[in-house]
């Protein structure tokens, strides 16, 4: 079976003009329509998939989602910013842990959706979403106790990472902690995973472990803990 889909010509201006605009574009289109519930045209062979099959009523996402606080719980009044956080204020039990929400996502459709709902949940600790990529954070240095970038690292290459992990040191404060996950290459789910979020519109980028602790490394963070989930491996890091 090709794991090569016709590419995606969609195009947006709703980025700044760089060499990742083009893949920063395709995974926001990818995310609206699944969003906007629009139906996917894939061959009979990946329909035929059980994980495809799994994706298609809804039961994959409680199989791969990444918890990420049970590595690092947002605490009260801490100001936490979710990276390409999707619906993470309706869904995650932020009101329970008293902490201050901000976000930043590529989709304009989970953007507007937040924004629209998120202050009517709670409106003292939703501090609004904005519309931007992970590698230019629309906030002032030293902002933030804790960052969480969760579901998509895997759709960029590791020299974007790096990138991200330069303006995530930015905006934490000192002593604060960064919590991503990465698509473990070496779960029995990866392979898979990969070709069926490729024909969805969004290639995925199979990096080793010691590639991701090696980009870690080197832009001077600490890996402070580890979790292996059933497919994403999340990361503790501090600067």
């Amino acid at each position: 079976m090709s794991k090569n889909p016709p590419a995606n010509t969609y195009k947006t201006n709703n980025y700044s003009s760089d060499k990742w605009q083009e893949r920063i574009a395709q995974i926001a289109y990818r995310f609206n329509r699944q969003y906007e519930n629009q139906k996917f045209a894939l061959p009979d062979e990946v329909q035929e998939m059980p994980i495809y099959k799994e994706w298609k009523n809804g039961s994959l996402n409680d199989r791969i989602v990444s918890p990420f606080w049970e590595i690092a719980q947002a605490q009260k009044n801490q100001h936490c910013l979710d990276i390409g956080c999707g619906f993470s204020f309706l869904i995650y039990p932020w009101r329970d842990w008293q902490a201050f929400f901000y976000g930043q996502e590529i989709s304009n459709l989970a953007k507007d959706t937040l924004n629209s709902r998120g202050s009517q949940l709670n409106s003292k600790l939703f501090k609004g979403v904005e519309l931007g990529p992970a590698h230019h954070l629309k906030y002032p240095e030293y902002q933030f106790d804790l960052v969480i970038a969760t579901g998509f690292s895997c759709y960029f290459p590791l020299e974007y990472w790096q990138s991200v992990l330069g303006e995530v040191k930015r905006v934490l404060k000192p002593g604060g902690h960064f919590l991503f996950d990465i698509l473990n290459s070496e779960q029995p789910l990866a392979e898979d995973w990969a070709v069926l979020e490729t024909y969805l519109g969004a290639e995925v980028f199979l990096e080793t472990g010691s590639d991701w602790e090696k980009t870690i490394k080197n832009a001077g963070a600490k890996i402070v803990k580890k979790q292996l989930g059933e497919l994403f491996e999340l990361y503790k890091v501090r600067f």
